[in-house]
């Protein structure tokens, strides 16, 4: 297992040992510590230690750091000089901004992805939506938060648009860390969530571009249903 000390020295985090073949080592590291922050493994202000996870990894530190260099950029890990590398904290202005910023995104996206709908991009989609309707059942997070992020995605590219899918990657990791997608903390049906999404599927067929529009917006900013702050899917 590879270990992670809690901020103010609470018991340790820890993540399963992972054999890394000698290539694309940076990448692989990765992978393995930005996927163990998303799902919560490592939770807001642990420490990372680029030493205890090379060796864990069977790597030099050199991958590691170059890994964890890549993290601070998407910031999901914040370095601080002589004090060391942590996932980052978790504040509402972050939220607040990151759902703002998906909005917009997903308001334009939408627009102009009406124009591009037909047989093939529902069936794309409907398929992202069961998927979350089995999740929701199976009460299987992670398997929702997947689900959710492909419809998004989908979407996103459906609009024709080749500068909007890079802004949602270099968005993706930040709305999953900061839980402004498929939030644990959401207390309402995720059943019902699921199908919010056919709904927006629904609104994209109808061709009125406005709609489609407005309801992604709205969707996205947590605006659809009264005193459910914490909806975002």
């Amino acid at each position: 297992m590879i270990s992670y000390r809690r901020s103010g020295g609470g018991e340790m985090a820890s993540m399963p040992d992972e054999a890394l073949p000698r290539v694309l080592l940076s990448d692989q590291a990765y992978e393995v510590v930005r996927r163990s922050i998303l799902d919560g493994t490592l939770a807001p202000g642990d420490r990372i230690v680029e030493s205890e996870i090379a060796r864990r990894l069977g790597v030099s530190q050199a991958p590691v750091r170059e890994a964890v260099k890549r993290l601070a950029h998407e910031g999901l890990i914040t370095s601080m000089p002589r004090r060391g590398s942590y996932v980052t904290q978790i504040s509402t202005d972050d939220v607040d901004d990151a759902r703002e910023v998906r909005a917009m995104l997903e308001e334009a996206a939408a627009r102009e992805a009406v124009t591009h709908f037909d047989a093939a991009a529902r069936r794309r989609l409907e398929g992202f939506v069961d998927g979350m309707r089995k999740a929701a059942e199976s009460e299987d997070l992670a398997a929702f938060r997947a689900a959710d992020m492909g419809f998004h995605r989908t979407v996103v590219e459906l609009s024709g648009n080749v500068y909007l899918p890079r802004l949602w990657d270099v968005m993706e990791s930040r709305l999953l860390s900061l839980r402004v997608v498929g939030d644990p903390g959401f207390t309402g049906s995720w059943a019902e969530m699921a199908e919010s999404h056919q709904d927006l599927i629904e609104l994209l067929a109808s061709g009125n571009r406005g709609r489609a529009a407005a309801a992604f917006h709205d969707h996205a900013a947590g605006m659809e249903r009264p005193g459910r702050p914490n909806q975002d899917g």
